[in-house]
């Protein structure tokens, strides 16, 4: 049996180590061997040892306890929380970030204490500690009360403005209802109500308690928030792809811009947000009950637009209950920058628009599925109209949710500290030069963040057709 290659070479490099004068250059050629090699260098240090050749086992020593001194000129990654916290002024951070900061200092840190932002109310408070809290706050609250009233251009809620009510539980909205704020009116909801006189000249963005002590957000309803909320006939365009619509026709302040298919009514507010008061918006609905529907979800949203800002929303929609096929009345002599569409058949009624589509303007169509998108292509090869098709998307909104690590039992996940032998057992399998070292001292931030889409995700709405006429 032959004598296997390693065993060869391990006794050719002793020989070598033993004859030589300077056995240095060899010993750090063992240091950066690999790791078969590190008790061949061991074993040449000790016989240089026992033949009285100090100089070499001191080079060795040396070498050695360089990498073990890495820790003390690295440092590990900081922790979101402790990275952001660098970064702002000392008078900025909040009083949790503050107490963290001194118990890290200290060295000693409750793993069964929580921070004050990580904090949520799972539990109804007791009617002793809700009064204690309003004793507390009614100050500090009437002084940011009167500090966020003077703030120009805002303005505290008034009645007749709609309103937004919110409660989230564990990084969950487990309620949210658009309402009207009414004298006397009262705001229900399983956690408790709340009376809208209550809510009436506070400032919005504002906490309150119900009954139960539940702590409801109160806040303005957007543009968004209304046409989600509002009472509906038919199936509403979202605001994700009414915003792209609007991309996709390029609708400018003073645009004079065509409509069909008015439905509930939300394509036509942001229009008529879009065009401004110096433009226009003709909107068309076939159905009475869908016509009736969205004239009135306009009308409602200019008067809460009113008492909110004081000034009137633009009076630039013409609703007409019509069917544009044979609409020709309403559109004689008039040109329109863009023209949006949101019917089952729309290349029924292209041949009645694009006469009065400016040259280079765009057609957007809204369409359910794809079917109806090979039946428009169909439609204009048929019927020869000067339309290119630039783009057909599908617009998909993702969710996500970015909190701290929870465990099963509902406590926070923290990072544990490595020993110095764990920590010496991972430098030995990852290479030296590109580990991270942890610090002796704990950190403040102890808490992981995880980052993952939302369970609940919108699923698909519509496809979005971008059509551009031009010049045959």
């Amino acid at each position: 049996m032959g004598v296997p290659f390693r065993f060869i070479l391990m006794h050719r490099l002793l020989s070598v180590c033993t004859s030589n004068k300077k056995p240095n250059s060899y010993v750090s050629i063992f240091v950066k061997s690999r790791r078969n090699t590190r008790s061949i260098s061991a074993a040449s240090v000790r016989y240089n040892d026992e033949r009285g050749d100090s100089s070499g086992s001191s080079s060795l020593s040396a070498k050695l306890t360089s990498r073990q001194a890495l820790p003390s000129r690295r440092r590990r990654h900081l922790s979101p929380l402790e990275r952001i916290s660098s970064l702002l002024p000392q008078d900025a951070l909040s009083p949790e970030v503050m107490q963290l900061r001194e118990q890290n200092q200290d060295g000693t840190i409750n793993q069964d204490s929580k921070p004050e932002a990580f904090t949520e109310d799972l539990d109804v408070d007791t009617d002793q500690e809700i009064d204690a809290r309003k004793e507390r706050n009614t100050s500090s609250l009437r002084h940011e009360e009167r500090q966020q009233a003077i703030l120009p251009g805002d303005s505290l809620l008034t009645f007749g403005e709609f309103l937004m009510a919110e409660y989230r539980k564990k990084k969950r909205v487990e309620f949210r209802k658009m309402f009207r704020l009414q004298t006397g009116a009262c705001l229900q909801s399983s956690w408790g109500f709340i009376q809208h006189d209550d809510i009436a000249g506070r400032p919005a963005g504002s906490f309150l308690r119900t009954g139960r002590g539940v702590p409801i957000f109160i806040r303005r309803a957007s543009l968004e928030d209304y046409v989600l909320h509002m009472k509906r006939g038919p199936a509403i365009a979202y605001p994700k792809d009414a915003a792209t619509m609007l991309l996709l026709m390029d609708v400018t302040e003073g645009d004079d811009v065509l409509e069909s298919g008015s439905g509930s009514g939300a394509m036509s507010l942001f229009l008529s947000r879009a065009v401004g008061s110096e433009g226009s918006v003709l909107s068309l609905e076939v159905r009475e009950d869908h016509h009736r529907r969205a004239v009135l979800n306009y009308e409602r949203w200019r008067t809460s637009w009113s008492v909110r800002r004081g000034r009137e929303w633009p009076d630039n929609v013409q609703f007409h209950n019509a069917d544009l096929r044979t609409a020709s009345p309403l559109l004689s002599g008039r040109g329109f920058h863009a023209v949006a569409l949101d019917l089952v058949n729309p290349h029924l009624v292209l041949p009645t628009v694009v006469p009065h589509l400016h040259p280079g303007a765009v057609c957007a169509v809204y369409l359910a599925n794809i079917t109806q998108v090979v039946d428009l292509q169909e439609g204009v090869r048929c019927s020869a109209l000067p339309l290119l098709f630039e783009r057909i998307i599908e617009v998909p909104v993702r969710d996500w949710m970015v909190a701290p690590a929870l465990q099963k039992d509902g406590q926070y996940c923290t990072r544990k500290a490595l020993s110095p032998d764990e920590d010496q057992r991972q430098d030995d399998e990852t290479d030296r030069e590109t580990r991270i070292e942890d610090d002796c001292s704990p950190a403040f931030g102890t808490v992981p963040y995880i980052a993952r889409p939302h369970p609940e995700q919108m699923s698909h709405t519509a496809f979005l057709v971008k059509l551009r006429k031009y010049v045959q």
